[in-house]
């Protein structure tokens, strides 16, 4: 996947395997993320707080920061931080917040598969947010591109994964899920309608943000992590009584954090040096890893469907990438 025109023109040669390299590394990150989750699963469900999961993930991604500052891996301004500029970063955590308790609360008002499925309209959402907030114009083809990932989602979730027969730690894949009846509620499409908005406008808000200001990205970070350690908290008091905070922990739940906490840095770096759109493409590809680790570590097999799901993502690739 090549850099894209609003990213870093004229790469040379070793900046340019650097990036690609970078993409690769978040679209591995990110699609590890499901099948570590599963591995952490205790007769079926999870041991312990997903907010306490999230709160860890960001205090672990405010340390990196501010470690790679102290060693020098990113240059200190002049005169000391502009504290000034980390107030916008407050609206970014808060809106990353939001969509992230809204995934959690649509489970109550649709089945998963429909959420699965319904889900995939954030891509659409983001692409519409990042014409109209940042005035970019997608052509015709790259519009197709957009629509083309749309479907590759919907084919996954539909039923990429089915159980092998083996008795495996995870939840029950997406083809098992879809014995559920299929419902949602008016207040769920309701909410889903407003995930879709904040999901989008939180990438593209964080883009604009992180582009506009000309300072190091581990400091913009900084100020990001800062404000969600702040506003987690929060949250987590707020999400009733349950286990501890490392209640319920093990081993592969450390390493869901860390993978988390990694793949936020390397997002950032993406929306930096990238866009919302590159961010796409590497949650879209990130279903392809997602189905293999799945396959390997859970025992799932990867049924027509999954197959069928790839094609369109290289297509919009293709057509994207390709209409430069």
């Amino acid at each position: 996947m090549s850099v894209e025109e609003e990213g870093i023109p004229g790469l040379g040669h070793h900046r340019q395997a650097h990036w690609t390299l970078m993409l690769l590394l978040s679209t591995a990150v990110y699609g590890a993320h499901a099948p570590l989750l599963a591995l952490c699963h205790v007769d079926g469900r999870v041991p312990f707080r997903t907010s306490s999961a999230v709160l860890l993930t960001e205090l672990t991604k405010l340390l990196l920061c501010a470690f790679s500052l102290l060693v020098g891996w990113q240059a200190w301004p002049m005169g000391g931080p502009p504290w000034r500029q980390a107030a916008p970063f407050a609206l970014s955590a808060l809106l990353y917040g939001t969509s992230n308790n809204l995934v959690i609360y649509l489970q109550h008002y649709m089945d998963p598969s429909t959420y699965q499925v319904l889900s995939n309209l954030t891509i659409g959402s983001t692409a519409l947010l990042y014409c109209l907030c940042l005035r970019r114009r997608l052509s015709a083809c790259q519009g197709l591109a957009m629509l083309l990932l749309m479907v590759a989602g919907a084919f996954y979730a539909a039923g990429g994964l089915q159980d092998s027969g083996n008795t495996v730690p995870g939840p029950p894949p997406a083809a098992a899920a879809s014995i559920m009846p299929l419902r949602i509620t008016p207040l769920g499409l309701l909410l889903l309608t407003l995930y879709c908005f904040i999901s989008g406008l939180s990438s593209v808000y964080a883009e604009q943000l992180m582009k506009r200001q000309r300072l190091p990205l581990a400091l913009q970070n900084l100020f990001l992590y800062t404000s969600g350690v702040l506003l987690n908290p929060c949250l987590h008091a707020g999400s009733g009584p349950g286990p501890g905070l490392l209640e319920g922990f093990s081993g592969w739940a450390a390493l869901v954090v860390l993978s988390q906490a990694l793949n936020g840095l390397l997002m950032s770096a993406v929306m930096k040096h990238g866009s919302s759109i590159t961010r796409l493409f590497v949650v879209s590809c990130s279903l392809v890893v997602s189905a293999v680790l799945s396959a390997a570590l859970l025992g799932l097999q990867l049924t027509a469907t999954f197959f069928l799901a790839t094609l369109p993502i290289g297509l919009a690739v293709h057509l994207y990438h390709g209409s430069h």
